[in-house]
């Protein structure tokens, strides 16, 4: 299959949209029936819109951990997606894991350390921020994948997707133009840190031309509980936590971070990468929606302006690729 156009994809989607366009392409007599399609289409929405719902959890978790650090919650976070993602990896596949891992290469070392410094900025954000201008900050990421992919990969960027990139940054200018203190204004750096560590995640994914995503974010967890902890130990911080705040650490790596992962996995391949990107906007309007309820957190003028403005470049450059034809598959 030729190189896909990066524009049109959301982090993560990459290597499914193949199989969408295997699918569209098939003649008829081999084609799967029209109500298979549907119904395998129906399940592919509501998977992938139950991993943003559980994605959109971190903030609230992050939230109601009291004492921790970004560091010991990291720490604790990759021990429980570790042994989540091995016992998963070793269920789906017959292949061993350890293969798996040796077969992601350098890409998906790249990729993994990517994740964790991801996953470092994105915790950072929400605690030294509003989970509002965090969430949102985080979805620049498919522009940022964009760009990487048109400098690494030589892959062709849409004139949509450039178009949608320059209204991304006038709404982030406008999120960040009243943050005078420098905790906030550090937050919201740490979360476009943290969109480009996933943009670096996918990029390397596509170099590497992984087809499952799992074993390299399995590769993640273990360089993030050897760099957590060495960075905990070095700061003099105990990695022992209180039964809350560890237990809501490691229930953020099973049920926000892998079950979601697992989702979305698996509702992915029945949908379009146009699709995959808008469903993907849930994690960034729920995100703020679950600090508001349960704590009260409310997002500033700014932050809900230049927000709006970032969706619609999201939205705006997701139904344009929908509307292109798909590319041709090449034997």
């Amino acid at each position: 299959m030729k190189a896909s156009q990066t524009g049109d994809l959301g982090a993560g989607a990459g290597a499914r949209l193949g199989l969408s366009l295997i699918i569209k392409d098939c003649p008829l007599s081999v084609a799967p029936p029209l109500a298979r399609d549907l119904a395998a289409h129906r399940q592919g929405v509501l998977l992938v819109f139950a991993a943003g719902v559980l994605w959109s959890t971190v903030g609230l978790g992050v939230r109601l951990i009291e004492d921790a650090l970004v560091w010991q919650i990291l720490f604790y976070r990759s021990v429980s997606l570790s042994v989540f993602l091995y016992l998963v990896i070793r269920w789906r596949s017959p292949q061993g894991v350890w293969a798996q891992v040796r077969a992601c290469g350098w890409a998906g070392a790249i990729g993994g350390l990517a994740l964790v410094a991801a996953y470092a900025g994105g915790i950072y954000a929400i605690q030294a921020t509003s989970v509002a201008n965090a969430m949102l900050l985080f979805a620049t990421s498919p522009f940022m994948a964009a760009v990487l992919g048109r400098l690494v990969l030589g892959e062709t960027v849409r004139r949509a997707t450039w178009g949608a990139i320059g209204v991304a940054l006038i709404g982030i200018a406008v999120m960040v133009a009243d943050q005078t203190g420098d905790v906030t204004l550090h937050g919201s750096l740490a979360a476009l840190g943290s969109a480009l560590g996933f943009a670096v995640f996918t990029v390397a994914l596509r170099r590497g031309r992984a087809a499952e995503m799992l074993p390299a974010v399995f590769v993640s967890g273990l360089l993030g509980i050897a760099v957590m902890g060495v960075i905990c130990l070095a700061l003099g911080l105990p990695l022992v936590l209180s039964p809350r705040d560890g237990g809501l650490a490691m229930g953020m790596g099973v049920f926000q971070v892998g079950a979601g992962l697992i989702l979305y996995t698996l509702g992915s391949k029945s949908l379009p990468a146009a699709e995959l990107t808008l469903l993907s906007l849930a994690e960034v309007l729920l995100g703020p929606f679950w600090v508001w309820l349960f704590l009260g957190e409310a997002a500033g003028r700014n932050t809900l302006l230049g927000g709006a403005v970032l969706l619609a470049a999201i939205a705006g450059n997701a139904l344009s690729g929908k509307r292109r034809k798909p590319p041709p598959i090449s034997p």
